[in-house]
């Protein structure tokens, strides 16, 4: 069996969750088996040990995007930079707001947590309409850091958030598709 489909046979989907008809793709069964969370780090670690693809630093954002790039951070032994909600982070930062599909929200970085030139790899654990990672990347960018690319584990393509990212220039990598949402 190939990785892509390994992972996704161990994404739970929850029906109607947080809403009527939305089908939520679940990947806490990726994290709590050990086996299945090896096999999900080891796709991202070994595609950015390539040079090419290989960032400085990590930016995870909030919150599932901290478990996953972390981990791959340390196995790449580069730095790890959260990304998070406003108001979390103890000392000076920048924020960006973005459009969810039930409303807004804001988040922000440390603006010493990326120097400018630096290579980075921006992940997160899904993308769906694209707005989390698009603050990423704008939070990035404002530091001065180069995008390497933007990772998840999960696209949710019907919703065109990948669209979006590609159109704004980020390079995407994802490891599994679900249509619908």
């Amino acid at each position: 069996m190939d990785t892509r489909t390994y992972l996704r046979d161990n994404i739970r989907t929850v029906n109607d969750w947080p809403a009527p008809g939305v089908a939520f793709r679940d990947i806490t069964p990726l994290l709590s088996d050990p086996r299945v969370f090896r096999v999900l780090i080891d796709a991202f670690v070994h595609r950015y040990m390539s040079p090419e693809l290989r960032p400085d630093v990590v930016a995870g954002l909030d919150a599932r995007g901290f478990i996953i790039g972390s981990v791959v951070a340390y196995e790449l032994g580069v730095g790890f930079v959260p990304i998070r909600k406003k108001g979390k982070l103890p000392f000076t930062t920048i924020e960006q707001s973005y459009e969810l599909e039930y409303g807004s929200a804001t988040v922000e970085v440390h603006t010493d947590a990326v120097l400018p030139g630096q290579r980075v790899l921006l992940i997160d654990d899904l993308i769906a309409t694209g707005g989390t990672m698009m603050a990423g990347m704008q939070l990035i960018k404002k530091l001065g850091g180069q995008l390497v690319e933007g990772a998840a584990i999960v696209d949710l393509p019907e919703l065109k958030g990948s669209e979006l990212l590609r159109a704004a220039g980020l390079p995407l990598f994802t490891l599994v598709d679900f249509e619908g949402h």
